[in-house]
């Protein structure tokens, strides 16, 4: 499981706990960060409560209005669709924005010690949909979203972490909010196939993935896609091809009505291999830390390939790649 934490600062309650429940790893909300010796102390004291200074810390840094480290002291990267309006007009230079966005992300990230951002967002938006998606994705069609995700992915590993492609197989029909209620997607499998998945079935081979809360009626009429057994084999290890990391989205979203606790034990039993809680309730996570069990053996492999994916942060001038990044969204690109 991964867990988050309530404050800028771990309390002797959530030390002990985390030590007893000995999560895999952590996740950061805005919530968690003030400036960047907090940050790094907090995280300090995340690893040191498990024991583990390699413990995976995550967080979900991807610009716009999905940002949770927030100027003064960070980068105010652009939202994901920025970089599918230059893309429309130059893919190639849309796709080093998105390169160059994605580096400096992780610039700031990796000297936190933060060693997992997850994204891209590789919805789809469709007429009528709920905003949740937005603009946070990278488009609107399955070939452009998957070249800048792929620059995105690339962008990320090369700065020394790991993405997570999200929200497997596919949020952007959905028509409300799945932190609010549970979407429920109507249309047949052969379009879904042809347009939501495409995107992830191009990224299958990236690290790690996260599900979506988010019902398909022709596939599984009565289970979202994180705790339906169906959808993970079929579709995300199936008709996607994806055996990387699964985890799942945030399991104290609405969108989920049994809770937290017993989401995550139907999760983990459809096939997922990490369940997620980021509230950073205690009583919650006391749930969750019941309803879990230890990694099995696919997990624990599907693990160590992806950690052997991980990069040596290359050579890299952000304030070089600030300058050209600002110049390529002007239209600049001399």
């Amino acid at each position: 499981m991964i867990l988050g934490c309530a404050g800028t600062e771990l309390t002797e309650t959530e030390r002990r706990f985390f030590a007893d429940a000995d999560p895999l790893g952590f996740i950061l909300f805005a919530r968690n960060c003030v400036d960047p010796r907090q940050l790094s102390a907090l995280i300090g004291a995340l690893r040191q409560s498990v024991g583990r200074a390699d413990a995976p810390v995550l967080i979900d840094q991807e610009g716009g209005r999905v940002t949770r480290l927030k100027p003064p002291h960070w980068w105010a990267a652009p939202a994901a669709r920025c970089y599918a309006d230059l893309a429309r007009a130059n893919a190639d230079l849309g796709a080093e924005a998105a390169h160059l966005g994605a580096r400096l992300v992780a610039a700031e990230l990796h000297e936190l010690g933060i060693t997992i951002n997850c994204v891209p967002v590789l919805d789809l938006p469709q007429p009528g949909a709920n905003s949740v998606i937005g603009d946070r994705a990278f488009g609107d069609t399955p070939a452009g979203a998957a070249a800048l995700g792929r620059a995105v992915c690339e962008g990320v590993l090369d700065g020394g972490l790991l993405p997570v492609v999200k929200h497997s197989p596919g949020h952007g029909r959905a028509l409300v909010d799945s932190h609010e209620a549970l979407p429920e997607v109507t249309v047949g499998r052969d379009e879904l196939e042809a347009v939501d998945w495409a995107p992830f079935r191009a990224l299958s081979a990236m690290p790690w993935a996260m599900t979506g809360h988010v019902v398909y009626r022709s596939i599984d009429a009565d289970r979202p896609a994180t705790t339906s057994a169906t959808v993970i084999e079929r579709v995300i290890r199936g008709a996607i091809g994806f055996d990387g990391v699964l985890v799942t989205d945030d399991l104290s979203m609405k969108a989920l009505k049994d809770g937290p606790g017993p989401s995550a034990g139907a999760a983990l039993a459809a096939g997922c291999d990490l369940a997620l809680h980021c509230n950073g309730v205690l009583s919650e996570m006391e749930a969750v830390r019941d309803a879990v069990r230890p990694c099995a053996e696919a997990t624990l492999d599907r693990l160590a390939r992806a950690e052997a994916m991980r990069r040596r942060p290359k050579p890299f001038d952000p304030a070089w790649a600030r300058r050209r990044l600002e110049d390529l969204l002007r239209g600049q690109t001399g």
